[in-house]
């Protein structure tokens, strides 16, 4: 019940347009400033700067510029025309090639053929690149994978998608996806939804994910283990050691600035991990799903917002 209330009461801020403006306004002004935590910066260059430091500690990478939900083409072109310049500059900083984007900042929730004809130009540019298509709320997730399988049946095949464990459905996707022999990011889902598409609770939502994480590491194709849960990372682990499933067949993925402790440990002990590394202008959504998700974040927020209002 707590963890609905607080997914609620986040997303609702995260539509607030006064507060999007405060926030866009102080979050990112110095190094020190509290949304510098979860996002690498707001050009490509900082994100490029960000993902060196994951590299040389060792972990793999992931960059999102991040934005979603544009409401005209001529939007979801300039989001299009981001991501090539986005791939230009990896290219050319010669960090992985690794890329993570949504639907509907192509243009979904504007022209369908459109959102694909964008994706599309990104693949082509994106020769040597791993493209994840993140999952966005339940009422795209149908969308999302028929978009993913028109992709992959015109051979474009540098792709993978995002399944949620806490939607009800998504045991029936992750077979669906096996089949084709796809990469699956599973996370657990940070999206308010009604109890008749989600498990409302959240020893529910861990079950599912510990079935589904199980039956990816046994039947699927390089899956992503993507939770800062101890609980279920150790049980991930202790399922792959049992089942003498080896640690490249699999990766773990965090984000950005969340459990830096437990990403040295995981690489320490000798399991690949990703860092999933967001940057842009359109942080604020994302930064409010982060803090939505674990109470741990607000304690960090708070205190950082001290610190910056005594040093001001």
């Amino acid at each position: 019940m707590l963890d609905n209330a607080s997914k609620a009461f986040f997303h609702l801020l995260a539509r607030s347009q006064s507060l999007k403006t405060l926030a866009s306004r102080y979050g990112m002004r110095s190094p020190t400033s509290f949304a510098r935590r979860f996002i690498a910066g707001e050009t490509v260059e900082e994100a490029i700067a960000a993902a060196r430091g994951v590299e040389a500690a060792g972990l793999l990478q992931t960059l999102d510029y991040l934005g979603e939900s544009v409401s005209s083409l001529a939007e979801a072109d300039t989001a299009t025309r981001d991501y090539l310049r986005v791939i230009d500059a990896v290219i050319l900083a010669d960090i992985g090639r690794n890329l993570s984007l949504k639907l509907t900042q192509l243009g979904l929730d504007v022209d369908r053929a459109s959102a694909v004809d964008n994706l599309r130009r990104i693949l082509d540019r994106a020769e040597g690149f791993f493209v994840r298509l993140d999952m966005e709320s339940s009422q795209y997730t149908e969308t999302t994978l028929a978009i993913f399988e028109t992709m992959w049946q015109q051979n474009y095949r540098n792709i993978g998608v995002v399944l949620q464990a806490d939607l009800r459905r998504t045991e029936q996707d992750v077979e669906r996806m096996n089949a084709l022999g796809a990469r699956i990011r599973l996370v657990k889902g940070a999206y308010r939804e009604p109890a008749a598409v989600a498990y409302p609770r959240k020893a529910e939502v861990d079950a599912a994910y510990l079935r589904l994480m199980k039956r990816l590491l046994s039947e699927g194709t390089y899956p992503a283990i993507a939770t800062h849960d101890e609980t279920l990372i150790d049980e991930t682990r202790r399922y792959a050691v049992e089942h003498h499933i080896a640690a490249d067949r699999f990766e773990f993925q965090m984000l950005y600035g969340i459990r830096r402790d437990l990403q040295e440990r995981l690489l320490r002990d000798g399991w690949q991990v990703r860092i999933y590394v967001p940057f842009g202008g359109e942080w604020y959504p994302y930064f409010m799903r982060r803090l939505a998700e674990r109470p741990a974040n607000v304690t960090f927020l708070l205190r950082s917002l001290l610190r910056e209002r005594r040093g001001a």
